[in-house]
């Protein structure tokens, strides 16, 4: 039974096993008849200036255009976000050149106008394409900014923002099969928002986050000009490496550090029911996966499914994983750290760095590289998801409880991924994700379902009661989150105003005290707060600046 084969950017074939969902209630517009004085304003100030030479039918989208609706939902991953009650922008800007978001941020600027950035679609609560703050707001898409030059003497690679990280690894791949880089494990992601907050993927414990990897960067900052490291100052490029997307500048691309792989690598996954020991063996994979060979990544994907003689519910865990290295040695490192998991040659398969991205995303074994070219995700749902950081074993009694919170839920979704080698090496202030030493996993939960009229606070519900069930097991002073697994229950930021105190709130949380550091660049780089979301970090109050 593959049960394990789902991830975040998958979100679930497997448990929404209908491919019609409910698309009536997405948002369709309806054609205005004339343009906005918004809209009219912003076209003369994007088109008025000479050093810009913009083609305006191929880079502005509004809502009379008969593919603003296709251009609005197409890389937006969260369906919650899509459905007519929500806000939608004035108008969407496509940029083909880097002049072209230099003239977005100059004109939004000084025409007062809120601006959105996305490269991916991939933020969790629609941050990147949706704004519930502040009317009118308009989308700053990336995704044709997507150049990817490797260079495998240099082993390093420029890449532009709208490119994704499926498309980073086969132009990668394609130059060198010992090459590669430790990013997401979903390939639908935007590179440009991915790595502003932190990147993690299967090779962390070998060689730390994305962001850790990055060794230049070009960004737009809040008077239109592009910056590299060394006109932005050290303090902006740690700020930008982790500290969430949208606060400090518009990234333009990524210069990334390549990292060594085998020419072979070996991947598996082996799934045990409750019924099969899962609970004494996941309470074992606690003890042993932040201290296991760093050439190993073993992650728990646990759900429910229909199982065994009766067809019963059940949970299932599913232990899936990559090796550096071929399956003899795979063997024998989990003879002796793991050998409760009882692991087999016939479970192991040996491929290459790059088929192995495609195992770890969920495609079937015959499934071509050239898939990571089509660069966005065809699998979109309505979900809402939390995440935590561990650092004790959760003990048996705790878990059993935990299987009877999801037996209660339609589609629920656990991601338990193991820390530990490089991870704990780093400090917690190099750049400013927090979540290192001491830490044994991260919990991604998620629940989903089909449709809008699906009793979406009956999901919400139940996934605030399973993350209050699960505090007394996590970290503490703070309670850690993930700033890419965005989470407006930890609270948000009101409007332009935004208050630093109401911000500490959730920035400790994602940042722990590198938060303050992150309030102190902001200040000197964007002290109006021009670049502002939901959770975007906050510029100090003028009265404590001075």
């Amino acid at each position: 039974m593959e049960f394990w084969r789902i991830s975040i950017c998958s979100l679930l074939l497997l448990l929404l096993s209908s491919s019609t969902m409910a698309t009536a209630s997405i948002y369709r517009p309806r054609k205005r008849p004339t343009l906005s004085l918004i809209q009219e304003k912003f076209i003369q100030c994007f088109t008025g200036g000479s050093q810009f030479h913009i083609p305006l039918s191929t880079a502005f989208f509004t809502p009379n255009n008969a593919s603003f609706t296709s251009v609005l939902q197409s890389t937006a991953q969260n369906l919650r976000y899509l459905v007519r009650s929500m806000p939608k922008p004035e108008f969407i800007i496509i940029p083909l050149h880097e002049t072209q978001v230099q003239a977005s941020v100059i004109c939004a600027k000084r025409l007062d106008i809120h601006l959105r950035v996305r490269s991916g679609g991939h933020d969790y609560e629609g941050l990147s394409y949706v704004s519930q703050i502040e009317s009118p707001f308009v989308i700053l898409d990336l995704s044709q900014l997507r150049s990817i030059k490797v260079d495998i003497q240099d082993n390093s690679a420029w890449v532009e923002a709208g490119a994704t990280i499926g498309e980073v690894y086969y132009r990668i791949a394609e130059k060198s099969n010992i090459h590669g880089f430790p990013a997401g494990l979903c390939t639908s992601l935007g590179i440009g928002g991915h790595i502003t907050g932190g990147a993690y993927g299967s090779m962390m414990r070998k060689f730390g986050l994305g962001a850790d990897n990055v060794i230049d960067a070009r960004i737009v900052d809040v008077n239109g000009r592009v910056l590299d490291r060394a006109a932005m100052g050290e303090d902006l490029f740690w700020a930008i490496r982790g500290g969430g997307g949208a606060s400090f500048g518009i990234i333009l691309e990524w210069k990334i550090k390549l990292v060594p792989v085998p020419a072979t690598v070996t991947v598996f996954t082996v799934t045990k029911s409750l019924e099969q020991g899962a609970t004494k063996l996941l309470y074992k994979w606690q003890t042993v996966a932040d201290k296991l060979d760093e050439d190993l990544f073993i992650r728990v994907i646990i759900q429910t499914a229909n199982a065994g003689k009766n067809n019963a519910k059940t949970v299932t865990t599913s232990y899936n994983a990559l090796f550096l290295g071929d399956a003899e040695r795979l063997l024998r490192v989990m003879q002796q750290s793991f050998p409760e998991l009882g692991l087999t040659r016939k479970d192991c398969a040996e491929t290459s760095w790059i088929k192995s991205v495609l195992y770890i995303a969920g495609y079937s074994s015959n499934t071509p590289a050239e898939i990571l070219l089509q660069g966005r995700s065809t699998f979109k749902n309505y979900f809402k998801a939390k995440s935590d950081f561990v650092k004790e074993a959760i003990p048996e009694t705790a878990l059993e409880g935990l299987w009877k919170r999801l037996l209660e839920e339609d589609s629920p979704l656990m991601i338990w991924n193991p820390y530990g080698g490089m991870m704990a090496r780093i400090s917690e202030s190099q750049i400013p994700f927090p979540h290192r030493q001491g830490t044994k996993f991260k919990i991604q939960y998620l629940t989903l379902w089909q449709d809008e009229d699906n009793n979406a606070s009956k999901h919400f519900d139940w996934i605030r009661r399973l993350y209050n069930y699960m505090a007394p097991y996590v970290s503490m002073f703070p309670r850690g989150a993930y700033v890419n697994y965005r989470d407006l229950d930890l609270g948000m930021n009101k409007n332009i105003n935004t208050s630093f105190i109401d911000a500490s709130l959730w920035g400790v949380r994602y940042f722990k005290d590198n938060f303050m550091r992150l309030v102190k660049v902001k200040t000197r780089v964007d002290p109006n707060n021009f670049f502002r979301h939901e959770q975007s970090i906050p510029p100090l109050p003028v009265q404590a600046r001075y």
